[in-house]
């Protein structure tokens, strides 16, 4: 028996409730999964958790027996009542309804930290752990690392085609403006393939889970954070031009400079911003930053 399942349609029954499609939910019903998640995080009993979206608390449930806390952030206003019926009885449970995308997470585990250590004088080991909403997964995967929060790893499940962009390797194939923001950040790896099945409602995508281990250093010494991600992004803008014109439009420089800095760094002038590896966006980054 299925008791992932057969739990998810009895709460469905008896709080009324369907999935939301305008905050793409499809509520996950594969324990196999679930144990993926729990296991490739690592969570220890000196752990915080934040959640990202527990919906129904399928996840929630596994992850209070493994974490010291775990703290929920939920939106949708029908799944607070569910979520603070079943965990009502969990001393380190901690529900904020909330919208992720405004909570101040950085001051949040401030907080957290300060309380652990007056309880216990020890620190948590901070992890997130998330199903996400595929239409809202890179603001929230951009929000969490531009932050630079105070975590050790982010273990998400994701639409496919988004978990191939996050854990491309920099000028490979899949690569998007995002891979080399994630791979600046992280250490990126794949963990389970996700089959449409494992959710109710079935989307019409396949998912995966995915983890992110924040990085101690970056992999390349930049002079101007801002700047080299301003190139990466103006790179990919036009995906079709050449890196001279997506620069050059972009207004990050006159045209002349950026042929002779392409000239200079031994680049060819129909180079395509997706075919470059981090190192020489970092080498092109320095480079304008020198000039400026």
């Amino acid at each position: 028996m299925n008791y992932i399942l057969e739990e998810t349609k009895f709460l469905i029954k008896k709080y009324h409730i369907n999935a939301n499609k305008n905050l793409g939910q499809n509520f996950l019903i594969d324990d196999t999964v679930i144990d993926t998640i729990i296991s490739s995080s690592q969570i220890n009993e000196n752990d915080l958790i934040i959640e990202i979206g527990p919906g129904l608390g399928t996840l929630t449930s596994k992850l209070l027996e493994k974490a010291k806390k775990v703290i929920a952030i939920e939106l949708d206003d029908r799944m607070i009542n569910i979520l603070q019926d079943r965990f009502q009885l969990y001393n380190n449970f901690e529900l904020i309804h909330e919208d992720i995308l405004k909570v101040n997470l950085k001051q949040l585990i401030s907080d957290e930290q300060q309380k652990a250590c007056q309880n216990s004088n020890q620190k948590y080991t901070v992890k997130i752990v998330a199903n996400l909403p595929y239409y809202i997964t890179t603001p929230i995967i951009m929000r969490l690392l531009e932050n630079k929060l105070p975590i050790e790893s982010i273990t998400v499940m994701v639409q496919k085609e988004v978990a191939d962009r996050l854990t491309a390797t920099p000028g490979k194939q899949n690569t998007g403006a995002i891979t080399y923001c994630v791979f600046y950040y992280c250490n990126p790896a794949e963990i389970l393939l996700v089959p449409n099945s494992s959710f109710i409602p079935s989307p019409e995508v396949n998912s995966e889970v995915i983890k992110l281990n924040i990085r101690e250093t970056p992999p390349v010494k930049l002079e101007n954070e801002q700047l080299f991600f301003t190139i990466v992004k103006a790179s990919f803008m036009q995906r079709r031009k050449t890196l001279l014109n997506s620069l050059t439009n972009s207004g990050i420089a006159p045209k002349e400079v950026i042929r002779k800095m392409l000239i200079d760094l031994g680049l060819n002038e129909n180079t395509r911003g997706e075919k470059l590896t981090i190192e020489q966006f970092a080498e092109i980054s320095n480079y304008l930053n020198d000039l400026s």
